[in-house]
């Protein structure tokens, strides 16, 4: 019998993969597989926390111990941008956000007679995988899960799936249900009466014309630095509290103390409010209400940040505007920030704050702003989605 071949990496999906490139569903490094597709279990296995583990798509790593999913976290980013043959000085170790800490989540759910299933998708399916157990989320978003199913069986429509958003603002659980029918007073009312003994910060639901809050009673705020943001309804949060302080943290050693900042897909501000003390800020956006949240936050701070509506990626900032500026915080979706990255290829801004949530766009991106003279002086993987693989990550570029 051939000797069994050694998982030496996890790739991007979650399978283990040996060194001759074969992959193996379930493996990690460190494990053996034989011929016959038997896996004999290594030292950097750990047992998956949730049963839910191996149908809930939202975890794949479960059964990966600590230290190799900090590598896997810290491989991804290093395999990106040796794809892009992108050389880095340093990568540094993962920061890796702990179970139990996710403060926002989507999820799904399905009325049928009267059983409401409530939970994430099956990997790659629309199958609802019934939460019972869940060590990803605050306990607080956890402790609203039989809730919303006991609401759902009288509001939800059977067999029409509803989407559950919930996330974790500074007055506690903002809930948003799509895709419900409640007509009436008496549901109106029980609507009030859920929200109420639910504590919740924000209350709204869409049955098919739009969202209408039904329960707010102050202005739900997220803070960012020193500044209060009264965030729309489910705007867009980095997904744990430790995974934003890391990031932030990040960035402002990226910038130091760069007099005047540009913030490129802004937000409600996670960075620009965080960073604006004792400088000026520019802050650019495309989402509307995001920035007028941003905007006004900073008015009323009388902070230094003035924020634009602008869509970056028909018309991003060109090296004129950029050249203005001592340092540059960029942001961008999953898809990266081709054209808005071309522009500040040809700028001559000092350092580059790097942001992503996809280590391949990035390693595209940064290849592009190496060519243009910029070096990547750091990068600092982040693991906010526990167990998943998506990775994130900050970084530096200076001239």
């Amino acid at each position: 019998m051939t000797e069994a071949a050694l998982i030496e990496r996890i790739a991007a999906r979650g399978d283990g993969v040996t060194g001759d490139g074969r992959h193996v569903a379930g493996a990690v490094p460190g494990d053996r597989v034989r011929d016959d597709g038997i896996i004999i279990p290594g030292p950097n296995r750990a047992d998956p926390p949730c049963r839910h583990f191996g149908k809930c798509g939202g975890c794949q790593l479960q059964h990966v111990a600590e230290p190799a999913l900090a590598d896997f976290v810290r491989d991804r980013v290093a395999g990106g941008l040796a794809g892009q043959e992108v050389a880095c000085d340093t990568i540094l170790p993962a920061l890796l956000s702990p179970p139990h800490s996710r403060r926002r989540a989507a999820l799904s759910a399905l009325r049928t007679g009267k059983q409401v299933a409530i939970g994430f998708n099956a990997a790659q399916s629309n199958q609802i995988v019934d939460m019972r157990i869940c060590p990803l989320l605050l306990p607080e978003l956890f402790a609203l899960i039989e809730p919303v199913r006991a609401l759902l069986a009288m509001i939800a429509q059977p067999r029409r799936p509803v989407k559950v958003k919930m996330q974790v603002l500074d007055q506690g659980v903002e809930l948003i249900l799509e895709g419900v029918k409640a007509e009436g007073l008496d549901a109106a009312m029980a609507l009030q009466d859920f929200a109420g003994a639910n504590s919740l910060a924000r209350f709204a639901i869409d049955q098919g014309d739009g969202l209408e809050i039904l329960w707010q009673p102050e202005p739900p705020t997220m803070r960012f630095g020193d500044v209060l943001v009264e965030v729309p309804p489910f705007a867009f949060l980095q997904p744990t509290a430790t995974g934003q302080a890391a990031l932030v943290d990040a960035v402002r050693r990226a910038i130091g103390d760069a007099g005047a900042v540009a913030d490129l897909f802004a937000g409600v501000g996670t960075f620009a409010l965080s960073v604006q003390a004792g400088r000026k800020v520019y802050a650019a956006e495309g989402a509307r209400d995001a920035i007028a949240a941003l905007t006004a936050a900073a008015n009323r701070q009388r902070a230094l940040v003035a924020g634009e509506h602008r869509d970056l990626f028909r018309r991003p900032l060109v090296p004129a505007e950029i050249n203005r500026f001592g340092a540059v915080i960029l942001d961008p979706p999953r898809a990266g920030a081709e054209e808005q990255v071309k522009q500040l290829a040809a700028s001559s801004t000092p350092v580059i704050a790097y942001v992503s949530c996809n280590p391949a766009s990035f390693a595209r991106d940064a290849k592009l702003l190496i060519e243009g003279g910029y070096r990547l002086d750091w990068v600092q993987p982040v693991g906010q989605f526990r167990w998943s693989t998506h990775v994130e990550l900050a970084s530096r570029f200076s001239r």
